[in-house]
């Protein structure tokens, strides 16, 4: 009875053993191959990003001049229901501008982000990477591609 037991105890070491040799062996392959990326230093330095936010910086000025003379031309009247009117109007208008102002950014911005995720697939792939992962959520470890990156990404 006790050498059986000597058995079964060898035997769950031995695989206890081989089984932490394979996950350490598996553990340490991905490890070599993972890459993390500081994706805000990428968006920071990305020219496609500055460009686009001096677009919309540049729409939001041309607004509050819109804004302005809305003012001053509904100060102007003096028929408070042509004044109302006239209200109603430009804040209609504002309403359309600021809102095709706001689709427009928030399309180009999806773009940028798709040609930025497609540039960081590309140079891992390419650098056989198996993984990348955003710099701010890893505490320590894999290589550091940012550098790499911003100097691809436009």
């Amino acid at each position: 009875m006790m050498k059986q037991g000597i058995k079964y105890f060898a035997l769950g070491l031995s695989a206890f053993v081989i089984g932490m040799s394979v996950n350490n062996y598996a553990i340490s392959d991905v490890t070599n191959n993972i890459a993390v990326v500081d994706v805000q230093k990428v968006v920071a330095s990305s020219a496609q990003v500055k460009a686009l936010k001096a677009d919309r910086e540049a729409k939001i000025k041309d607004l509050a001049s819109f804004v302005q003379t809305a003012r001053t031309n509904v100060a102007k009247e003096k028929n408070a229901e042509k004044k109302k009117a006239l209200e109603a109007k430009y804040n209609k208008e504002l309403n359309t501008k600021r809102d095709a102002i706001q689709k427009d950014y928030a399309k180009k911005l999806a773009n940028i982000d798709k040609s930025i995720s497609a540039t960081i697939a590309q140079k891992a792939k390419a650098a056989n990477y198996s993984m990348v992962i955003a710099k701010g959520v890893v505490l320590y470890g894999g290589q550091d591609i940012t550098n790499e990156i911003a100097k691809v990404v436009k």
